[in-house]
């Protein structure tokens, strides 16, 4: 996980040398640890990309920063997805976007009470990135297509019984978690959960879980497009009164048509690709989202959403009907623009010891 590290001089992440791991702590508690070139502290692991930057990158003249960025990311996602050494990532917090790309990836993902999962990128004019379409399409069912077209909250719970989490450690022993860890001589992934496993309950999961809806969510989320899932899950409505229905179908209906459309492609292309073949096609619909030629909703929706706060998105096409296969087509393709070129990720490649990746 070092390969995040831009400058340690910023200290926008803390870097501890143990017995044989090295801890890694984000480190922008103020901004929730959303991810910059520099990168917790807070009440968050990551809470995602800084969307802020990078829509002023591009007004500032030039959508190439943002790319820049996405390509580190999504080689830092793969390349915690190919170690062979065991990373340990701590969720005690606020998990989003690409807080998810730089903990789920890893061998074991450590959820408390106080972890919060979501890829909420539809509802701000975005898609589920950072290799989102790799592991959201290995979740039970159609959990990861109606996780990332909704981008409903999980908590710690939640993702330990879904498979986005590994374990789940109460906050009061993390502290003796991560001291077992450190004194561990070895790199064994059986060691290591045995380690974790010493520390880990089981954890109540709440009556009202989504999770519980499993079959309803197969039902209507498995269905080929949008219209025909939004059609299912009214459907759903009629038959019974149910307010978790009626929440599903309004988040869909808020969120960026162009989006949806874009994501549930995504995601259906992932459940036959590996990771490395999943973030090559993100980057390149990412370069096509930030370069705002077939769509300008990622611009309207930092301002609905993050700046103005009005929470009234004018999205452009403003209905599912009005976006086109054609035009969802195009964000898969590469980009005709001089000097782009597709994502090269590296080799598989290998660290001396395991990493811990924590608040």
């Amino acid at each position: 996980m070092a390969g995040i590290i831009i400058s340690r001089r910023t200290k926008k992440i803390l870097v501890e040398e143990k017995l044989s791991a090295r801890i890694l702590t984000l480190n922008r508690p103020k901004q929730l640890n959303a991810l910059l070139f520099q990168m917790g502290k807070g009440r968050a692991f990551c809470a995602g990309g800084d969307v802020a930057a990078t829509i002023r990158d591009i007004n500032e003249g030039t959508w190439r920063l943002g790319a820049k960025f996405y390509w580190k990311q999504f080689t830092l996602n793969y390349t915690l997805a190919t170690y062979r050494k065991p990373q340990v990532s701590i969720l005690n917090g606020i998990v989003m976007g690409g807080g998810a790309g730089a903990s789920i990836h890893g061998r074991f993902r450590v959820a408390t009470e106080n972890s919060v999962f979501a890829m909420p990128e539809t509802a701000l004019g975005l898609f589920p990135d950072v290799g989102a379409s790799y592991f959201l399409s290995r979740l039970p069912g159609f959990f990861g297509e109606y996780l990332g077209l909704t981008g409903t909250r999980l908590d710690g719970a939640e993702m330990l019984v879904c498979g986005l989490a590994t374990h789940f450690v109460p906050s009061e022993r993390l502290s003796l978690l991560e001291e077992a860890l450190c004194k561990l001589d070895s790199s064994d992934p059986t060691i290591i959960s045995a380690v974790i496993n010493e520390y880990s309950k089981q954890p109540y999961m709440k009556e009202k879980s989504a999770y519980h809806r499993l079959n309803v969510i197969d039902r209507c989320f498995s269905r080929r497009t949008v219209e025909e899932i939004i059609s299912a899950l009214e459907r759903e409505a009629l038959n019974k009164k149910d307010d978790w229905i009626s929440k599903t179908i309004q988040s869909l209906k808020r969120a960026s048509p162009t989006s949806l459309k874009i994501s549930l492609r995504s995601i259906r292309q992932g459940r036959l690709q590996g990771v490395g073949q999943c973030l090559v096609r993100e980057y390149r619909i990412a370069c096509h989202v930030m370069q705002g030629k077939l769509s300008r909703d990622l611009f309207e929706g930092f301002r609905a959403i993050l700046l103005d706060k009005d929470k009234n998105p004018k999205w452009e096409p403003s209905k599912l009907e009005l976006v086109s296969d054609d035009m969802v087509d195009s964000y898969f393709s590469m980009m005709d623009d001089e000097g782009w070129e597709d994502l090269k990720l590296p080799a598989r490649f290998n660290l001396p010891a395991y990493a811990i990746a924590k608040l």
